[in-house]
C-alpha cells in the first residue's frame, strides 16, 4: 500500500489552504487505498478547527512557525533560523523513519529543504497562490531596489527548487503560464463539496458576495460598483459574508448612504442557503489563488459577474455563457455588468443553468481523480 504524506502547517485556525489540503486528505482516506500521514508544525496540544479522519497517521513538530508574526525584524530573522533548523531535522528524520512513496509540499517552509531528504520519495509541489504576487517581498522602511533584489533573489531560489520536484502543481491554466522556467507542471484546481439542495430561483432582488474583509477581496471596489448600481436599481440588495474586520466598508456604506442595499454580514455555516437566496454571485477580487467561491456559487445555480483578476475567474467563467468577466478593477464597467444581469432576467436565467452545469466539472469525484491518476504515474 504507497504512503502519502501531506504536510499540512497548522490546523487552529481556518485558512483556505488548510482547509483544501484536508479536504483532500480526508478523501484519499476513505476513497483510495493509500496511508495517509499528516505533518503538523503549529501548536500541539491546541485543538483543531478542521476535521481529520481518524485513519490519517499524524505528527505535530510542534516548531510554531506562527509566533515570528509577533515578533521584530531582528529577532524573526534569528528566531526563524533556528526554529528552520529545528524542522529540517525533524522533517528528515520523519521521512526516513516511515519512507513513504510520495511526499506532498504546499511550496511552504520545508520547499528550501525537501529535495535533499533521500527517503526515496516522489516530491510533489502545490502552489495555492498565483505567482504574481507569490515571495513578493515588501518592507515599507526599506528603498524599491532592496524590496525588488530580495524578491528576486527568493523567487531564484524557489524556482530553483520547484525545479527539482518530480510534479509541480497549479490550480489555474493562466498560472500554468506564468512560470515558463517550469516543465514538471500540470493543473489541477480544487474542488467544492458537491451540492444536491434545490437551485436558486434567480428571482429574489439579492446579490451576493462571500469571502474575507480584506484589501485583496476588492470590496471597497464593489461597494463604489453598487453605488452606481443602486442608483438605477434601488430595490436590489447586496449581502457580503466573510470573517475579518468590516468596519471600515460598514463605514463607507454609511458614508455612502447604502445601508439598506448594501449589507455585511459575519461568516456563515450556511453559505448554499444564502447563495439560494440569491440571483447573482459578484466576485471582485484584485488577485486570486483560484476563487473557490465562484465555483460554489455556481454549484447552486448562480450567474457571476467577476473581475478577470489574475488568477482564477477566467479559468471558471466562460464569458457570456455562465457569467460575466470584466476588465480587472474597472469599478464602471463591473456595476455595468451587474445591471446587465439585474435587467435581464432571461439571460440570468440561462446563464445560472450553465453555471450549474459547469460546477460540477470542481467536485471532488472529478478533481481527486486526477490526484490519483498523478500518484499512480509516478
Amino acid at each position: 500500500m504507497k504512503k502519502i504524506v501531506y504536510v499540512v502547517g497548522g490546523l487552529v485556525g481556518i485558512s483556505g489552504m488548510s482547509k483544501i489540503l484536508c479536504q483532500k486528505i480526508n478523501y484519499l482516506a476513505c476513497h483510495a487505498n493509500y496511508d495517509i500521514y499528516m505533518i503538523l508544525t503549529e501548536k500541539a496540544g491546541v485543538p483543531w478547527s478542521l476535521d481529520v479522519n481518524p485513519k490519517v497517521k499524524w505528527i505535530n513538530f510542534d516548531i510554531n512557525f506562527d509566533e515570528l508574526d509577533t515578533m521584530p525584524t531582528l529577532k524573526k530573522v534569528f528566531f526563524y533560523y533556528l526554529k528552520q533548523r529545528k524542522y529540517k531535522r525533524r522533517f528528515t528524520e520523519y521521512l526516513m523513519k516511515i519512507r513513504p512513496d510520495i511526499t506532498v509540499s504546499a511550496l511552504r517552509r520545508e520547499i528550501n529543504f525537501i529535495n535533499n531528504i533521500k527517503d526515496g520519495s516522489k516530491k510533489i509541489g502545490e502552489l495555492h497562490f498565483e505567482r504574481t504576487f507569490y515571495r513578493k517581498y515588501h518592507n515599507k522602511y526599506l528603498p524599491n531596489f532592496i524590496n525588488h533584489y530580495i524578491t528576486k533573489k527568493w523567487t531564484d531560489s524557489l524556482i530553483s527548487n520547484i525545479q527539482k520536484l518530480d510534479r509541480f502543481i497549479v490550480l489555474t491554466h493562466e498560472d500554468y503560464n506564468k512560470w515558463p522556467e517550469i516543465k514538471n507542471k500540470m493543473v489541477i484546481p480544487n474542488f467544492i463539496d458537491e451540492y444536491h439542495g434545490e437551485t436558486a430561483t434567480l428571482e429574489n432582488k439579492i446579490a451576493i458576495a462571500a469571502g474575507s474583509y480584506t484589501w485583496v477581496k476588492g470590496y471597497d471596489l464593489l461597494i463604489e460598483a453598487w453605488s452606481i448600481v443602486a442608483k438605477s436599481h434601488p430595490d436590489w440588495t447586496l449581502n457580503i459574508f466573510g470573517p475579518g474586520e468590516k468596519r471600515t466598508y460598514e463605514e463607507s456604506i454609511l458614508k455612502k448612504g447604502l445601508e439598506k442595499q448594501i449589507i455585511c454580514n459575519p461568516p456563515t455555516h450556511q453559505i448554499n442557503e444564502k447563495y439560494r437566496e440569491s440571483s447573482l454571485f459578484v466576485f471582485s477580487s484584485r488577485h486570486e489563488g483560484f476563487g473557490l467561491v465562484i465555483a460554489e456559487a455556481m454549484s447552486v445555480g448562480l450567474p457571476v459577474v467577476s473581475f478577470a483578476c489574475p488568477c482564477g475567474p477566467s479559468d471558471i467563467i466562460t464569458h457570456e455563457k455562465d457569467g460575466l468577466l470584466i476588465e480587472n478593477g474597472n469599478i464602471q464597467k463591473l456595476a455595468e455588468g451587474i445591471c446587465y444581469m439585474i435587467e435581464n432576467q432571461s439571460i440570468r436565467q440561462k446563464m445560472g443553468k450553465q453555471a450549474y452545469q459547469k460546477a460540477q466539472k470542481f467536485y471532488p469525484n472529478e478533481i481527486m481523480s486526477q490526484w490519483i491518476e498523478l500518484f499512480e504515474s509516478l
